[in-house]
């Protein structure tokens, strides 16, 4: 299938390759490299279920109930509802996972070779006329701690996908979202109504005002994720989400947590939005409207420099689960946000 990019994965010095007693494990130099037994994990989709190998079997814990949302109060009287959803913590307890636990502990693991690098740096400019001699050793032991920070810092996972699971997981893949060009994705991180005729009057006429941050797409997966295929992801500044084909993984921060798809539910609908940037030129325009409004919709003369807003039509995804997932992605094209919730719900 097209999903899968290659048949062995490298972490720092170490090499992975799928043999039929597992995954094995290499380090060296071409031409010379030593072996050990399987390592690393090994998971297989298909149409009969999910079957892991190369981690403890999760002890099921109680999910409790899910803390309400605080409201942010701005200044101005408008209250902002956080569209934060429950903790990650909280996601964990509810879905135990062995590989999420391995990719938590890879994500809090600091890097060392920096601060190596550093001292070899110090060392070497104040040991004059020495100092270059420092280099000789330096430098290979920076390099080697390079190297072991990215084995450290990998968690290896070999993925088999077969029958109807590969079918729908090559969809995802090259679905309109990840393979068609979008000038702009955000991430909405919280939003307010607006109630008062003042409060729609200086935005816009709006009915809410939301609050989001640039996003992107790809198919990275998480950073610290090693793996042989391509995964579907939505990058935000705080949050993202990766899209496996067993399971969906959250990211909150440095905080991570795994959902099997039959608990994520994915909504797409066109969404009208006043634009107070620069527009994507992929959206369509359907208005404009004036950024200090009247009652009739005409621009209030009572307000200098009172410019004109295009109304965008946009597309938005909204991700939630019954344990208190939720999050919310703003597309240029509503047709790409469709083909996303549509992909997602094929993988349940």
């Amino acid at each position: 299938m097209g999903f899968y990019l290659r048949t062995s994965l490298k972490a720092g010095p170490f090499r992975f390759n799928l043999s039929p007693s597992g995954v094995g494990v290499s380090a060296g130099v071409p031409g010379f490299r030593v072996g050990t037994g399987p390592r690393g994990n090994y998971v297989r989709v298909a149409g009969l279920g999910t079957t892991y190998f190369g981690g403890r079997a999760p002890t099921p814990t109680s999910p409790g109930s899910p803390p309400s949302m605080l409201p942010a109060t701005h200044n101005d009287g408008i209250v902002m509802q956080e569209l934060s959803g429950t903790p990650v913590q909280q996601l964990v307890a509810a879905h135990p996972s062995d590989l999420i636990g391995q990719i938590q502990t890879a994500a809090q693991r600091h890097l060392l070779w920096p601060w190596a690098a550093a001292a070899v740096a110090v060392l070497a400019l104040f040991s004059a006329p020495f100092g270059l001699l420092l280099l000789v050793p330096g430098l290979p032991a920076v390099w080697w701690l390079w190297q072991r920070d990215l084995a450290r810092r990998s968690v290896v996972v070999f993925y088999q996908v077969d029958d109807v699971p590969a079918v729908n997981y090559e969809r995802f893949t090259t679905s309109s979202s990840f393979v068609s060009r979008m000038q702009r994705v955000w991430h909405v991180e919280a939003e307010g109504a607006l109630n008062t005729p003042y409060q729609r009057k200086v935005n816009a006429g709006a009915a809410a005002l939301n609050r989001r941050s640039p996003a992107s797409v790809d198919l990275a997966g998480p950073p610290m994720l090693v793996t042989n295929i391509a995964v579907p992801s939505l990058h935000g500044e705080d949050r993202s989400l990766y899209f496996l084909p067993d399971r969906v993984i959250v990211r909150h921060g440095h905080r991570y947590a795994g959902l099997p798809y039959a608990a994520v539910n994915a909504h797409a609908q066109a969404q009208r939005f006043i634009e107070s940037d620069t527009p994507p030129t992929d959206a369509e325009c359907v208005g404009t409207t004036w950024q200090y409004s009247n009652k009739s919709g005409g621009p209030d003369r009572r307000f200098k420099n009172n410019r004109q807003l295009p109304i965008m039509l946009y597309g938005r995804l909204t991700v939630t689960s019954p344990d208190g997932l939720l999050m919310v992605w703003d597309f240029s094209r509503p047709d790409v946000a469709a083909a996303l919730a549509e992909a997602i719900g094929r993988m349940r």
